[in-house]
């Protein structure tokens, strides 16, 4: 690959990293564009070693990793390049989301009334404005993940990761979230999204590498590898406040095979083979029925049945 060609690309070549004997990421060779890319994996896959690679806050023991163009020795080019959404919530004690974006805003070196203008921006774009000038501490989950991701995307970088930016976030959220980053894309931005849900990369991105004890197992084109799963149920735990209503609305519609609702009456387990239409009829049930939803999640255990009929090609155990 020419130097030129790797200064619109995020490339790994032959990347390996070890945390002592323990195995992080082996042998990962990628060249990935501007666009939406997913990073699909289950927990401990190496999704996130990936991230923190390309951002520079490790070391890779063997390969090279740059990011359009910008060795990870280069931290000050590196920083301004990329915006970075981790899993982890970290917010400084009694600070608001204004003053936590303004905050980070000015470790990256802006001043004062840029910082302000560039976190309202941001604030919009995520739609926390209207609690902005709360404290983080009284967030719920999914407003302290619209949060991180502001934190990500105010400074305008070229290349945002994104580590389960979807987490926590309600159907109409998520979908707004959704729509922000095909936005980020169209600007012509790398939006690298790690993701467990494998339906939900398939809608959104443009490329998926699937990604399995620290090995690439599969890459291509979304389109592509959603066809080797299509008639694979995926299994998504909902909680709301009236999962029996929700059932019955799943199994008239046809939208689910099973469902088993939780024992403290606050959710459900579904099980679909059509979850582009399940997704579509959660987010009208919000819409139209005023359903409360909390929180919409893979069920691991369907996660790795879809990894075996990847990589095993078959069902598995």
């Amino acid at each position: 690959m020419s130097a030129a060609a790797g200064t619109d690309l995020l490339v790994f070549e032959e990347v390996s990293k070890f945390y002592g004997e323990v195995l992080g990421v082996d042998r990962v060779t990628l060249a990935i564009p501007p666009g939406i890319t997913g990073l699909v994996g289950p927990n401990g896959s190496g999704k996130t070693t990936l991230m923190n690679l390309a951002t520079g806050l490790i070391r890779p023991t063997r390969g090279r990793v740059s990011v359009l163009g910008i060795p990870p020795d280069d931290p000050e080019r590196l920083f301004a390049a990329c915006g970075y959404c981790t899993c982890f919530e970290a917010f400084p004690a009694g600070a608001t989301g204004w003053s936590f974006l303004e905050g980070v805003l000015s470790l990256r070196g802006e001043g004062r009334n840029a910082a302000h203008a560039l976190a309202g921006k941001a604030l919009e774009r995520v739609g926390l404005v209207d609690a902005a000038g709360r404290k983080v501490a009284g967030y719920s989950k999914g407003m302290k993940q619209r949060l991180r991701l502001a934190a990500a995307i105010a400074p305008d970088p070229r290349v945002l990761l994104l580590d389960e930016p979807l987490n926590g976030l309600d159907p109409m959220a998520r979908a707004e979230v959704l729509d922000l980053f095909r936005t980020l894309a169209a600007e012509g931005k790398h939006v690298v999204v790690s993701s467990h849900i494998l339906h939900e990369v398939d809608l959104l991105a443009d490329r998926v590498v699937l990604v399995k004890s620290g090995y690439v197992v599969a890459e291509g084109e979304s389109h592509g590898l959603r066809e080797e799963v299509v008639e694979r149920p995926m299994q998504v735990l909902v909680r709301c406040d009236r999962p029996g209503a929700l059932a019955a609305r799943l199994f008239t519609e046809g939208l689910v095979t099973e469902v088993e609702l939780h024992e403290d009456g606050g959710g459900l387990l579904a099980r679909t083979r059509t979850p582009d239409r399940f997704f579509l009829a959660l987010n009208d049930a919000v819409l139209t029925d005023g359903l409360e939803v909390e929180t919409v999640t893979p069920a691991d255990d369907d996660v790795k049945a879809v990894y075996r009929y990847l990589i095993e090609g078959g069902e598995g155990e």
